[in-house]
């Protein structure tokens, strides 16, 4: 997996100052999308054992309240398979520290969905160490910059940990 940006204290991609990793790589292709160059998976540097040590390196001051994935495409089944080993590690140093993940892919439909695009042999186990998930593709039409933490009104902020638990999906009060 190749991977386009790495943001350290960022405030805009969920709760608190996070480390931000942007992945290559999307096959969404979302009209309006702020990043094109990510939709190769070619595009930007490739992710190695050395540069998740920095980002989880990056995580450890007690100011830093988690870890953002986003792209590119974080849930595209390749860039799953190759961030699993990053959030299991980010899981089991930082237990009380959050992941954020923001997919164009829809939860129930894509992400769960076993015949879902957004679905593959490691998606429950990346979901088990998942907090939030942003879904939905950008939507030009629906673009509203006054929205905390997405980029259109058809995205949702989905507590992960309570969906899965329950089985429905829970909105997290952060998308009222």
């Amino acid at each position: 997996m190749n991977y386009a940006a790495i943001k350290y204290k960022d405030i805009a991609n969920g709760t608190g100052v996070r480390t931000v990793l942007f992945v290559s790589g999307c096959t969404h292709h979302c009209e309006g999308c702020f990043q094109p160059q990510t939709w190769d998976f070619a595009y930007g540097e490739p992710f190695t054992e050395e540069i998740k040590e920095e980002v989880l390196r990056s995580i450890e001051p007690s100011y830093v309240a988690g870890l953002t994935l986003l792209g590119g495409e974080p849930m595209e089944p390749d860039n799953q398979r190759a961030l699993l080993s990053l959030v299991r590690e980010f899981d089991e140093r930082f237990p009380k520290k959050d992941l954020w993940v923001y997919s164009g892919y829809t939860f129930e439909t894509d992400i769960l969905a076993e015949d879902g695009a957004g679905h593959c042999e490691v998606t429950r186990e990346l979901l088990s160490h998942t907090d939030i998930i942003v879904d939905g593709e950008f939507v030009l039409a629906e673009k509203d910059i006054t929205l905390r933490f997405r980029g259109s009104r058809n995205q949702r902020i989905i507590d992960v940990r309570r969906s899965m638990e329950s089985g429905a999906t829970a909105l997290s009060e952060l998308s009222a």
